[in-house]
């Protein structure tokens, strides 16, 4: 298949303002209208109506719930155990005594015409436990992170890939914040397994790059950027086809699973899954590399040495970074005592 040409390092201040904006979007969600914890983070009272009319309204629930004595009372219409509309009633933080619990069971009873209801409490130190838990993986799987790319390839590319992994897990909980999805035990499991997913787009285009830094300086290569761009567009089918076949079965969990089938607990899951695997294969191509390269233009003396004396002639003589995506990589056969040794050149 044909590389393609396409300029991701020329349109590196494009890509670095719609990161800004969705990043600071995910922000002001996040610190305005916060998350909707499920009842495993912040603990309290949960009753379950397996069938409910479609008549029925949130509204008429929650009215009805609040005069039997519920306090912060939150409403879901939910997949019923049959396959039909069910609710999913929560409450405050504490246990209900008997006769509000009989009574909310009551008015519940009442509103739904459904007599199949069932109660259960969940303690907040259970949300404690998750959410520390998540944390340690987390802090563990960073260090990981940073300590192999490191001495695999440079510094500079874990942190790169460290940033990318921040982008894609703040933007999934903005969307979660803005949209008022639930965050539960399969949201934290869901963006754990992100990480791993977008680390390894990542890690696949910087392989690239490292791979490609023998000809940098060279005609084709001559600045940083331009090894970036087309290790990139080398790359580029192989990123798209593991992205889009990485959603199709993510996206038949959300439609066929959950909505279809009715297994709802499959939801939480796959909706993270496939919100962080778009951004994650987003930031592959557009925050990592892009962030790498100008960290390496302004902090590395021979990168910014190569930058200043080819940048004009690059840019006047029309061979940029995508122009030198477009010239085909040769592949030559050196044969020495010690048996082929295989070298790719990029003509001019």
């Amino acid at each position: 298949m044909k590389t393609p040409n396409f300029d991701f390092i020329g349109r590196s201040r494009l890509w670095a303002i719609t990161s800004t904006v969705l990043l600071v979007l995910s922000v002001a969600g996040l610190l305005f209208r916060g998350l909707n914890l499920s009842i495993d983070f912040e603990g309290g009272t949960s009753f379950t109506v397996d069938e409910v009319s479609q008549d029925v309204t949130v509204a008429d629930v929650t009215s009805a719930v609040e005069g039997a004595g519920g306090t912060d009372v939150r409403v879901q219409v939910v997949t019923g155990t049959d396959g039909g509309r069910g609710l999913f009633v929560r409450m405050t933080a504490v246990e209900l005594d008997g006769p509000v619990s009989d009574a909310v069971t009551s008015v519940l009873a009442e509103v739904s015409g459904s007599t199949q209801i069932s109660e259960s409490f969940v303690g907040p130190t259970w949300g404690d436990e998750i959410s520390r838990k998540a944390l340690e993986a987390l802090i563990v799987f960073l260090v990981v992170v940073i300590a192999y790319i490191s001495i695999r390839l440079q510094f500079r590319m874990a942190v790169s890939a460290v940033l990318a992994l921040a982008h894609d897990i703040i933007i999934t909980l903005g969307v979660y914040s803005w949209f008022g999805f639930t965050v539960s035990q399969n949201t934290v499991i869901a963006l754990l397994t992100i990480l791993g997913y977008s680390l390894y787009d990542t890690v696949v285009v910087f392989d690239r790059i490292e791979e490609n830094l023998a000809y940098l300086g060279r005609p084709g290569a001559r600045t940083f950027a331009q090894v970036v761009n087309t290790s990139q567009n080398e790359v580029l089918w192989r990123s798209i086809n593991t992205s889009i076949t990485s959603l199709l079965p993510v996206g038949a969990l959300l439609v066929i699973g959950a909505q279809l089938l009715g297994a709802t607990t499959l939801q939480d899951l796959g909706l993270a899954l496939f919100i962080g695997m778009f951004f994650g294969a987003y930031s592959s191509l557009f925050v990592a590399s892009p962030f790498l390269n100008w960290w390496s233009t302004t902090r590395d003396p021979e990168v910014a040495e190569l930058a200043e004396k080819y940048g004009d002639e690059v840019d006047a003589d029309g061979t940029g970074a995508a122009a030198a995506a477009r010239r085909p990589v040769t592949t030559q056969y050196v044969r020495g005592s010690g048996g082929s040794k295989r070298s790719r050149r990029r003509g001019r």
